[in-house]
């Protein structure tokens, strides 16, 4: 780890303390409709710095063509490596060298039955090699704890998350 990187993850493991978020990071994306004119069937995402560009699918599996990623694994992307950072954060002060943990993140979308819409469930699977179980459990649940995509959906979608 250089030395650069060592002090930004001093700095984003301080404790904030103020009346108001302070903004670190805003990443902007851009969908554009493909033939169907419905993004969620096929379409375009690309960032404001262009290292996102990729083309958007309804997945095989529900009957889209799958000729490209859809929202499902980008949220999941995001947030497994969310939680994999909020992790690194926290095992420090545990006394967990979660370096090598890997994060799993699998996000499900369905059916509603409170008002027949759509809803998400999410399932997060951590394995930090070598950790003591017990201390890797506490390191995950305070990970859980201070990740934003965790707070982000907490109350709103069921995040079932797991130590192996």
């Amino acid at each position: 780890m250089t030395s650069n990187t060592e002090k930004l993850l001093q700095e984003l493991g301080q404790q904030y303390e103020g009346a108001t978020m302070q903004p670190l990071y805003t990443a902007v994306v851009t969908v554009t409709p493909g033939p169907e004119g419905h993004a969620r069937l096929s379409s375009h995402a690309r960032s404001s710095d262009g290292l996102l560009d990729l083309n958007l699918a309804f997945p095989a599996e529900l009957g889209g063509h799958g000729q490209g990623t859809n929202p499902e694994q980008l949220f999941a992307a995001g947030y497994a490596a969310c939680f994999h950072g909020a992790l690194a954060l926290v095992s420090r002060k545990a006394g967990v060298d979660a370096s090598k943990a890997t994060v799993t993140c699998s996000v499900t979308i369905g059916r509603d039955p409170t008002d027949g819409g759509y809803m998400l469930a999410a399932k997060l699977t951590v394995e930090i090699p070598g950790a003591d179980h017990a201390k890797a459990e506490q390191a995950v649940a305070q990970a859980h704890q201070l990740c934003p995509y965790s707070k982000a959906i907490r109350g709103n979608v069921d995040v079932q998350v797991t130590v192996v």
